[in-house]
């Protein structure tokens, strides 16, 4: 009799192991979602009743010029951070795949910063760094120069936080090492047994045989810099400057929503966002079709 109940209870085992994550997944995930794209179409503030508005918020948006400022920003952030922080991930994972004493240990020093990624602290070391008298600003003037405020002149503002983003190359390096490694090195020596440089070796067995980790890292990185919050955040107190400088899209979102309490807004912010990345990937993936190298 026992052992039939466990034969008849057995198969549900799994599901019942399920159920934690899939509340996790309602409770933090879905609910939220379809929370907050109800509440794109409703006048909310987050006290109170929210009022149905239809696509006020979305009509309202795009005659707001701080939040077209904003996507100016950002657009402009991931243009140049996104292809300059792979460029050197790639460039320092080229150099540490190499057959060296110690090369673990500067692998390790290298993937350091990235660790500390979006942190307040580093955030807050960064607002020290490019500062009127911070670290850069004394080094030039060993040299006999006087910098500017870089992080209080509208003119390099956004530039310093496009350095950290460089700076903070280790998660797409470790991948593109990992992806180095897979590369056979048969190739590389039929190449210089038939006199081709080391360029030429980069160009076309490397890239093409790791232009699937291109993409991959790609992907990765725009959705990551679209979301970029905390660095702009805490070197502009806040506000997105000086002159709305450094006013990231989500930065904007965040005053919309729990500082002007304009949730409807805020939601509104966020699903074109979500719609942004999408169009972003989906670029990158069509991109892809002639870009990246399949070995099947």
């Amino acid at each position: 009799m026992k052992k039939s109940k466990i034969k008849l209870y057995k198969p549900y085992t799994p599901y019942l192991f399920m159920i934690p994550w899939v509340i996790g997944l309602l409770a933090f995930t879905i609910i939220p979602l379809i929370s907050s794209l109800y509440f794109s179409f409703t006048d909310y503030g987050l006290i109170g009743k929210a009022n149905w508005v239809g696509t006020e918020n979305y009509r309202r948006m795009f005659a707001d010029p701080r939040y077209l400022t904003s996507l100016s920003v950002t657009l402009r952030y991931v243009l140049w951070g996104v292809p300059l922080s792979l460029v050197f991930a790639l460039l320092i994972a080229l150099l540490l795949n190499r057959k060296i004493s110690g090369i673990s240990i500067y692998r390790a020093i290298y993937y350091i910063p990235s660790l500390f990624g979006g942190s307040v602290a580093i955030a807050i070391l960064w607002r020290r760094i490019w500062g009127a008298d911070g670290l850069v600003n004394m080094i030039i003037a060993k040299f006999g120069l006087t910098g500017p405020s870089w992080i209080s002149d509208p003119r390099y503002a956004l530039f310093t936080l496009i350095i950290l983003r460089i700076w903070q190359f280790g998660s797409p390096m470790v991948i593109f090492l990992a992806a180095l490694k897979q590369v056979p090195q048969e190739l590389y020596e039929a190449a210089e047994i038939d006199g081709v440089g080391k360029f030429n070796r980069f160009i076309y067995i490397t890239l093409p045989l790791i232009s699937s980790v291109v993409l991959y890292n790609l992907i990765m990185q725009i959705i990551s810099a679209f979301q970029t919050f905390t660095p702009a955040y805490i070197i502009s107190k806040g506000s997105g400057g000086p002159v709305d400088s450094t006013l990231f899209y989500t930065l904007y979102l965040y005053v919309k929503g729990f500082t002007n309490f304009e949730m409807g807004y805020a939601s509104a912010m966020a699903w074109v966002l979500v719609v942004i990345i999408s169009i972003a990937t989906g670029i990158s993936f069509l991109i892809s079709k002639r870009a990246v190298y399949y070995e099947n």
